[in-house]
């Protein structure tokens, strides 16, 4: 297994996962060092419409059918309100920007106001648009295209096989689905997932695997953050050991993508931030994250350029 191929089969990757943890660890290092992009990637994306979502994911605060006291619904943003959260991204050097809807997806209605939104951000900002608006068309996904929007986001969450156990209201084949609608529209798609839901190191090898098939370039690692009310509020915190084996995995399963730290990661330790990156991340969302905390843009910016990479 010294030097991975570009694309190491299911097996490989059990193996790494099987071997020396330090073998895997080098191995994504150098991948990193070599394969990767050392242009960091930061993104920043804002809560559009907030609660009251009629899907049953076990994990989310905005599921309507869990009874959570820290998630403050609200309809959707104006186009003043998103621009001036655009306007402050942009001003911390961040060059993408996303609106992210609660529910399964937009009515016409909120379509039309979304498209409104992003035809603001495009008029008066130079960031480049993405879009999570949940299980969308072809017809829908192209009006945000006509409107300016380059990529849309979809995680698949978890691996094929553990998916049923965390939604039952939407199926990981709609997700499948909707990114492909994505991009035959003509945009890129992102799509990654949450660890710390219970499931094993083979489930996150085999998203790695499905989100490689699907030729994701933007990949989010999401840390579960256990919010009490929810079906998962209890869930014990996965350790920092395994948070930087998942990054490991991922890195090797796939070289040359951008792995983006998303929701989760405010609670690990610098030296664990800074081994992350060592691993693999290369590509973080910033500010807070939809109902929980995140990092901030100067927190991130020391870490990151301490790593060797650039802005």
């Amino acid at each position: 297994m010294a030097g991975t191929t570009i694309h190491p089969t299911r097996e490989d990757l059990l193996a790494w996962a099987a071997g020396p943890e330090e073998r895997l660890f080098a191995e994504a290092e150098r991948l990193t060092r070599e394969v990767a992009s050392r242009t960091f990637d930061m993104c920043s994306i804002v809560n559009g419409k907030c609660g009251r979502c009629p899907e049953d994911c076990k994990w989310c605060a905005q599921s309507a059918h869990h009874r959570v006291a820290s998630c403050d619904a609200h309809g959707l943003i104006s186009p003043d309100e998103c621009l001036r959260h655009a306007k402050a991204c942009e001003a911390q050097g961040i060059r993408r920007f996303s609106i992210v809807n609660s529910g399964r997806r937009p009515t016409a209605e909120e379509l039309d106001g979304v498209c409104a939104c992003f035809r603001r951000l495009r008029q008066e900002t130079s960031l480049e648009l993405c879009a999570s608006l949940g299980l969308l068309d072809e017809a829908a996904l192209r009006r945000l295209a006509e409107v300016g929007v380059s990529r849309y986001h979809c995680n698949l969450e978890s691996s094929p096989a553990y998916f049923p156990r965390l939604c039952s209201t939407h199926t990981q084949a709609d997700k499948v689905s909707t990114l492909l609608a994505a991009r035959r529209v003509g945009m890129e798609i992102c799509s990654g997932g949450i660890i710390g839901m219970g499931e094993s190191e083979t489930d996150r090898i085999e998203l790695a695997l499905t989100l490689r098939e699907l030729e994701v370039r933007s990949i989010p690692l999401n840390i579960l953050s256990p919010i009490p009310g929810t079906p998962l509020g209890t869930m014990p915190l996965i350790s920092e050991r395994e948070v930087l084996r998942t990054v490991a995995l991922f890195r090797v399963a796939l070289p040359t993508a951008t792995l983006r730290f998303a929701g989760g990661r405010a609670r690990l330790s610098p030296e664990t931030l800074d081994a992350a990156l060592r691993l693999g991340i290369n590509a973080a969302i910033e500010g807070d994250l939809l109902t929980t905390v995140g990092n901030t843009v100067a927190q991130d910016r020391e870490h990151i350029l301490r790593a060797g990479y650039r802005l």
